[in-house]
């Protein structure tokens, strides 16, 4: 009995040993990142890879001033560094979305929402990323993120967001 005693606990220690967090370098289940210094969970908001770290970390969205569809400063620094990103990371594609705020006509609002769309877009391209990954799509006043007749609301809406997706972008 003393035998099989220590033969089961010599197995469970060897059970236990093999769910080692260094294996692979991951947790053994294909999470996490081996390397130099990656710490992180693949897909998450800490993988640099990921769309989730791009959304939250490098920022996914810029905002424009009153009817214009020029890049700010604070813009320009926001769109380098997706630039760098989509550059690192030719698996994705994006498109672009042009919005806008709800004063103004439709037609108007669906103008402006592509022009700044197109100035994201074409930035992006002066700094590298290859046009036949970006897309422009023009929502105007169609959806906004706060909805009421402030100047606090009305800024949040007039935005360019790039929307990440994997693989070519269809027509």
């Amino acid at each position: 009995m003393k035998h099989f005693a220590m033969t089961a606990l010599f197995v469970g220690a060897l059970a236990l040993s093999a769910c080692s967090k260094d294996r692979f370098g991951s947790d053994g289940y294909g999470n996490g990142a081996g390397g130099a210094g990656g710490d992180y969970v693949a897909g998450s908001a800490s993988d640099p890879r990921s769309p989730a770290y791009f959304n939250q970390t490098v920022g996914d969205r810029i905002l424009f001033a009153v009817d214009q569809s020029n890049l700010s400063p604070d813009a320009v620094q926001v769109l380098t560094q997706q630039a760098t990103w989509l550059i690192e990371n030719t698996s994705y594609t994006a498109v672009i979305e042009g919005h806008a705020d709800e004063q103004g006509t439709r037609e108007y609002n669906l103008a402006l929402g592509a022009r700044r769309a197109s100035a994201v877009q074409n930035f992006l391209i002066d700094r590298g990323v290859a046009p036949n990954r970006l897309q422009t799509v023009s929502y105007g006043k169609e959806r906004p993120l706060e909805i009421c007749s402030d100047e606090l609301c009305y800024s949040k809406n007039r935005r360019a967001v790039t929307v990440l997706a994997a693989g070519a972008i269809t027509s």
